[in-house]
C-alpha cells in the first residue's frame, strides 16, 4: 500500500463533471494530467523503443526513478521485446497547466568547452568557484511542509540571516569560495552557468568535468530580455548567438548586461560528462531538464515537437533542473557536447506537448 501511494506521487483524483478525467499533484498544485494512450502519442510507431529502454535502464540508476517504478526498473532488465514493455506497463497521461494549457516552450542546451588553467594568469583570469564557505542553505520544510520544495540560500551576518552577495558582489570573492580553474572569457563562464556543467581544457592539455553544485539563492534573470529592454536586440533576434555577438562587440558593456542576471552559480569537479541534477551522466536527446515544481524529477515522457528543420517525438527523462526551466509544460532538451549541439541549442524554440508515462492501474 504504501509502495503505490508514493507511486502515484501523493496524487489524488479530482472529483466533479469539469475535472472528472484529470490527476491533480498535492505536492505540484497546477500540475494536471489526463489519460491518454500510446496510440494517441504523435509518431509512437517511429520510436526507437530499444534505445528507449536501455535509456530507461540507465534512468534506474537514480533512486528517485527507483522509488517511482519499483519492481518496473528490474523488470525492464530481462525485456526480450522493447515496445511490449512500454504499452503494456505504462499509460501516457498528457500534462497540462491550471488553465488547461496543454501547450508548452521546448529549448536546448549543451556541454560546452572552455580554455582554462588552475593557476591565474593574464590569460586565465576569470574564476569559476566552488560553494562559498559562507553560503548557508535553510530549509523551511519541518516548520511549514508547504515549503517543501524550497530553500532559502543567505550568509549569517550578526545574529540575522542576509541574501548572499549578488553576481556584482562576488566580483574578488575569492575569501570564501575555492577557485576550481580560471578561464580565457567572462562570457564563457556566464554561459556555462546557464547550462550547468561542462568541460574545461586546461593549459596543460588535460580536461577538468565541472558541473552545477549551488547557486546563490538570487532569481535567475534572462539577459536577453535586458538587451531586448535596451534595444540592443529585437526579441524575434535574441538566441545565445546573437547574445555572445552583441556581448563581444560591446566589450565595456560586458559587465552591465550579466550583472542584470544577480543569480550566480557555483560549481563542483565531476568524473564525467555533463551531469543532470539526479547524478546521472546526460544523454543527448534523451535527457531534458524541468522545473520540479511542475514535474519529478527521474520521470519518464514523451516529448513532442517542431522546430524549424524537423520534428522531435520520443522518450525522455526528467533529469536535470534549470534556473530558467519555469512551468508545468517546460523542458530544456539536452543536445550533446558537439559544434552543432551549440548551433542547436543556442536557437532551440518550439511548441511543446509533454506525455507522463505512468505505471499502470497506479492511479
Amino acid at each position: 500500500m504504501k509502495n503505490i501511494i508514493y507511486i502515484i506521487g501523493i496524487m489524488f483524483l479530482i472529483v466533479g463533471c469539469s475535472r472528472e478525467s484529470k490527476v491533480l499533484f498535492d505536492t505540484m498544485p497546477n500540475t494536471y494530467l489526463t489519460k491518454s494512450t500510446f496510440a494517441s502519442l504523435p509518431h509512437w510507431e517511429e520510436e526507437n523503443y530499444d534505445k528507449s529502454l536501455v535509456s530507461f535502464v540507465n534512468n534506474c540508476r537514480s533512486k528517485k526513478a527507483k522509488k517511482l517504478y519499483l519492481s518496473l526498473c528490474e523488470k525492464a532488465k530481462t525485456v526480450s521485446d522493447a515496445k511490449d514493455f512500454f504499452q503494456e506497463n505504462f499509460t501516457p497521461y498528457l500534462l497540462s497547466s491550471q488553465d488547461d494549457n496543454s501547450i508548452g516552450l521546448l529549448t536546448g542546451y549543451y556541454e560546452p568547452t572552455l580554455r582554462g588553467a588552475r593557476v591565474k594568469s593574464e590569460r586565465y583570469k576569470y574564476p569559476l568557484y566552488k560553494t562559498p564557505k559562507d553560503l548557508m542553505i535553510v530549509d523551511l520544510s519541518s516548520i511549514y511542509p508547504e515549503l517543501k520544495n524550497y530553500r532559502l540560500r543567505g550568509r549569517v551576518e550578526g545574529n540575522k540571516v542576509v541574501p548572499y552577495d549578488t553576481r556584482e558582489e562576488s566580483v574578488d570573492n575569492d575569501v570564501n569560495a575555492t577557485v576550481i580553474c580560471y578561464t580565457d572569457s567572462k562570457i564563457d563562464n556566464f554561459f556555462l552557468e546557464i547550462q550547468g556543467s561542462g568541460r574545461v581544457i586546461l593549459d596543460d592539455n588535460s580536461s577538468l568535468f565541472i558541473g552545477y553544485d549551488n547557486q546563490n539563492g538570487h532569481k535567475y534573470r534572462a539577459i536577453g530580455r535586458y538587451l531586448v529592454q535596451i534595444k540592443a536586440l529585437e526579441l524575434k533576434d535574441v538566441s545565445l548567438q546573437s547574445i555572445r555577438a552583441w556581448l563581444e562587440k560591446n566589450p565595456s558593456r560586458v559587465d552591465e548586461v550579466l550583472n542584470y542576471n544577480q543569480s550566480m552559480v557555483y560549481f563542483a569537479k565531476r568524473d564525467q560528462g555533463a551531469t543532470g541534477a539526479l547524478g546521472l551522466e546526460l544523454e543527448a536527446e534523451r535527457s531534458i531538464a524541468v522545473d520540479r515544481n511542475f514535474i519529478p524529477l527521474g520521470s519518464m515522457l514523451y516529448l513532442n515537437s517542431q522546430t524549424d528543420t524537423k520534428k522531435i517525438d520520443k522518450i525522455v527523462f526528467a533529469q536535470d533542473t534549470g534556473g530558467a526551466i519555469k512551468g508545468t509544460v517546460r523542458a530544456d532538451l539536452f543536445l550533446g557536447d558537439t559544434e552543432q549541439a551549440l548551433e542547436v541549442a543556442g536557437r532551440l524554440k518550439s511548441p511543446l506537448k509533454l506525455w507522463l508515462l505512468l505505471p499502470k492501474n497506479k492511479i
